[in-house]
């Protein structure tokens, strides 16, 4: 990250690793990614919306399932961070080590997205079948459990079947992630709706401490879920979000998907920052002020 001295020990598209043994530092950088490519634009405040709203959302999932968080604290930063506690606050979360599962867990409680397309080609999504006559934005029966392969910075993540993923992890490991990523989502949809948000769909990472699922990285955020405005919500068509679709949308229009993408315009850059802390606002119920942090 801009500003820090200490090479981190790992990227990925959005975060910094910095590995401390025991423990790891996870810094949400502004860096904002979109059809596999990390854009040349950064999105203020973006990092720290993520990490406030994971931690949120940690704090708030606490009796449902165990996570890895330890602290987002400046006070709580190793020694060799204490000097760059100012860029880092709000940003970072000091975690424990697991052995992560080498898959995403998406549900999905509405139609959109890739799963919109392939419904319209084949009534079905990752493979389940749907009823027929769902449409755009179509709220789905009960939500699905659809897992991914995670995939390297320029690859693509790649939609496997459950049953893949019990080839891949095992039975008893699938079914303990499917549970307990449908009980996470139904949990975090519920507390959302009487906020005025629907989460169309979500990914969420776990892995293993002491022999137990714990949810890991970040969770429930505008880069990994698909956030809608309740009041807005019609079915048939796309609907206005909280998230990165913005960017999405706006390069869709804007780039022929060859080469690098194009930099994003300021009053777009602007927009998706705007969108990010509305969306902090209405799920926690509490004013975006980074000096609290």
């Amino acid at each position: 990250m801009t500003g820090i001295d200490i090479a981190p020990d790992a990227q990925g598209k959005v975060r910094d690793l910095y590995d401390l043994g025991d423990s790891l530092l996870l810094v949400a950088t502004d860096r904002i990614s979109a059809f596999d490519y990390v854009l040349e634009d950064e999105i203020p405040c973006k990092g720290q919306v993520l990490t406030q709203l994971s931690k949120f959302w940690f704090e708030l999932l606490d009796g449902v399932v165990d996570n890895h968080l330890i602290s987002t604290d400046v006070a709580d930063l190793p020694e060799q961070f204490q000097p760059y506690a100012d860029q880092l606050r709000g940003r970072f979360m000091l975690v424990r080590k697991a052995d992560m599962f080498p898959a995403e867990c998406i549900v999905r409680g509405y139609l959109a997205g890739s799963g919109l397309k392939e419904y319209q080609r084949e009534g079905t999504v990752c493979g389940i079948q749907l009823p027929e006559g769902l449409v755009n934005s179509s709220k789905l029966p009960e939500p699905i459990f659809t897992p991914s392969t995670k995939a390297e910075i320029g690859d693509h993540d790649e939609n496997i079947s459950y049953e893949r993923l019990v080839e891949i992890i095992g039975e008893e490991d699938a079914s303990a992630l499917r549970d307990l990523a449908l009980k996470v989502y139904t949990t975090a949809r519920d507390h959302a709706a009487e906020r005025g948000v629907i989460i169309a769909d979500t990914k969420f990472e776990f892995g293993v401490i002491d022999g137990k699922i714990i949810l890991a990285d970040e969770v429930l955020t505008p880069d990994s879920s698909r956030f809608w405005p309740g009041d807005a919500y019609e079915e048939g068509a796309d609907q206005p979000s909280f998230d990165k679709q913005f960017v999405r949308d706006w390069l869709t229009a804007n780039w022929d998907k060859q080469g690098n993408p194009p930099r994003l315009p300021q009053e777009v850059i602007d927009a998706t920052t705007a969108k990010y802390i509305q969306a902090y606002e209405l799920i926690t119920g509490k004013k975006f002020d980074p000096s609290t942090f």
